[in-house]
């Protein structure tokens, strides 16, 4: 039997970011720093359809990887370092900014994929007949 519980719309990005529920907005999403609880303790929404694949990291890659090649770029050719220093600089760096932007950006992705009820392509059957 489905739920037919009504709620509120909530706003995907506050709650995504943030970890909360999309449905609800105030269970965690999370079970620890990057697993997904199974369902909401406050509405009981199921998180099965929780599937963020890739896409974080993806975004990830691309946000922290513009900042420290840019932060990069700029102290290389304002102080032209040796490389022990630049490596001593960005690859703590660039873990701990992916480490922050992670958590936030996989509840986003997830947030919105309840929002826009996005779920894996399947075929219909009958369109093969």
């Amino acid at each position: 039997m489905e739920d037919k519980a009504h709620f509120p719309p909530v706003n995907p990005v506050p709650a995504g970011l943030s970890g909360k529920c999309p449905q609800c907005g105030q269970g965690n999403l999370f079970d620890g720093f990057l697993s997904v609880k199974k369902s909401c303790m406050s509405c009981g929404l199921d998180y099965g359809f929780a599937d963020s694949g890739d896409g974080p990291a993806v975004f990830v890659i691309m946000l922290v990887g513009f900042v420290v090649v840019g932060l990069v770029l700029f102290v290389e050719l304002s102080f032209q370092p040796p490389v022990w220093l630049h490596l001593l600089l960005w690859l703590p760096l660039t873990v701990v900014l992916a480490g922050l932007v992670l958590r936030p950006l996989k509840g986003l992705m997830i947030a919105l994929q309840f929002r826009h009820k996005a779920a894996e392509g399947r075929l219909d059957d009958d369109q093969h007949s």
